[in-house]
């Protein structure tokens, strides 16, 4: 079994808890735009609030235990 097999596969709060942000966040981001007509704000906040995913999926593939916290720290 392949790592990246293995750690989709594996039970883990962090991943879905910050995935489930950033679909929250994406749907926030697709009312501002069409009812609010707020382009702006509606870009930055996308990448400001989608990186945390972003940051966790690759602290999973971290070389140790040091690196491991250091990138969740970061996210």
């Amino acid at each position: 079994m392949n790592t990246s097999t293995y750690y989709e596969k594996r039970e883990n709060p962090l991943r879905d808890k910050s995935f489930a942000l950033a679909i929250r966040i994406v749907k926030l981001c697709d009312f501002l735009k069409k009812e609010k007509s707020e382009y702006i704000l509606s870009r930055q906040l996308m990448r400001a609030r989608t990186n945390p995913g972003a940051m966790v999926r690759e602290a999973q593939f971290a070389h140790s235990g040091k690196d491991f916290v250091n990138k969740l720290e970061i996210s």
